[in-house]
């Protein structure tokens, strides 16, 4: 077994403990700033990753077929570390495995322009799996402990902050085509971006660690069962969101018919709504409750995906796509911020339970969609993703977790 005791040496220094009723409002905001800038670098580091594939596979000389299979390294490396994310966030604290996380995930992504063979690139993709994963569960804790702070709902806007990442990261991967610089060039300096980004705000990470229970648990005792519908919840979302990223062009370019460079419209209409979504979903949720805004959430990507299904045309379809991006965007990062209050779970081991179905779609859905394309048709397979909005909107209205 690793000894992973030396992680509670990275101790951050700080002028006050874990106290933080009496701080003040602009204390309280520099935090909050922190949180999101640790969000935004996880952002940041996977969107490198993404906008040079193409030129890796090329590099490389994969096939798409090899490509794809190369790629499953990533969601096998968050699924080995899953079971495990929760109780080392609880062990050692969100703030620490935090910093030593997203650390060695920069570390990770630089790895990655190093990779002269298949082997490598697999091997590395596995380590950001791992890395990404662990980083995922300390800062979404760190995101409930805020939340906490503010007594308001506040976690999707950390989330508008990874999209946010996304669009950058995105815009830096084309100046750096442009530049003709190197995978390797590329993600050191974004990683070096990302360290300074921790290094100015990692004092300011919420100190808390939860109290471990001494009593005797079974190996494989049985999970909350509310953590389990938040979890179905959010695999029903991240299923959707998947088929977005993975499937919108392939739709908009088989199934459209849209000409040339307007095959990304349908994706840049769904992200740009998604990212918006987020940063405005704080105030909606605040205004007329969770339950009320993610019901109407399920039924925007139903609304989304059917409308493209029976008007595949280039402006309905764009539209459409827009409300699957505003559904999609508030719904994960709400059952993370019920998760996160639940009175028996520890935070981090809540978010792993909840994280770990949820991913399950995102990982399922694009291949399914997939194989029902193969068998019925794109719009067929679409119009089957679609029927999950419906199912959002009728488990929000069942579970009285959720209010």
């Amino acid at each position: 077994m690793i000894d992973l005791n030396f992680i509670s040496r990275f101790k951050t220094k700080a002028k006050y403990k874990k106290t933080y009723k009496n701080a003040k409002l602009s204390y309280l905001n520099r935090i909050r700033w922190a949180v999101s800038m640790f969000y935004f670098g996880m952002g940041l580091c996977f969107a490198t990753w993404a906008s040079r594939i193409p030129d890796i596979k090329t590099e490389l000389h994969l096939g798409s077929g090899e490509l794809g299979t190369i790629l499953f390294a990533i969601p096998l490396g968050q699924l080995i570390i899953m079971p495990f994310s929760g109780k080392l966030v609880t062990r050692f604290g969100s703030h620490r495995i935090l910093i030593f996380s997203l650390l060695f995930y920069v570390f990770s992504l630089a790895n990655l322009g190093l990779a002269a063979a298949s082997w490598q690139l697999s091997l590395g993709l596995l380590f950001f799996g791992i890395f990404g994963n662990l980083a995922n569960i300390a800062v979404n804790t760190q995101g409930v402990y805020t939340e906490e702070l503010f007594k308001k709902t506040i976690m999707s806007s950390f989330h508008g902050m990874w999209s946010l990442a996304g669009f950058i990261g995105a815009l830096v991967g084309i100046g750096m085509l442009a530049l003709k610089l190197t995978p390797l060039v590329h993600f050191v300096t974004v990683g070096g971006i990302v360290l300074l980004l921790m290094v100015f705000n990692f004092k300011f990470l919420i100190k808390a660690k939860e109290t471990i229970k001494t009593e005797k648990k079974k190996l494989f005792s049985k999970p909350d069962s509310a953590l389990i519908w938040l979890g179905i919840i959010g695999f029903c979302c991240m299923a959707s969101e998947g088929v977005m990223f993975d499937w919108s062009g392939v739709y908009f370019k088989d199934v459209v018919k849209a000409p040339g460079p307007l095959v990304i419209l349908g994706y840049t209409s769904f992200m740009i709504m998604m990212a918006g979504g987020r940063f405005f979903g704080d105030g909606l949720i605040h205004k007329f409750g969770r339950k009320t805004v993610m019901q109407i959430s399920g039924i925007m990507i139903s609304t989304g995906l059917f409308t493209s299904v029976f008007f595949p045309f280039l402006i309905p379809s764009t539209i459409a796509f827009m409300f699957v991006g505003l559904g999609v965007s508030t719904i994960v990062p709400t059952i993370y911020s019920i998760a996160g209050k639940n009175p028996t779970v520890p935070p981090g081991e809540a978010l792993t339970i909840v994280s770990s179905v949820s991913f399950l779609g995102f990982l399922m859905g694009p291949p399914v969609i997939g194989y029902i394309a193969e068998l019925f048709g794109l719009r067929f397979s679409f119009a089957f993703i679609g029927v999950f909005g419906v199912l959002i909107a009728f488990m929000v209205s069942r579970i009285k977790a959720i209010q």
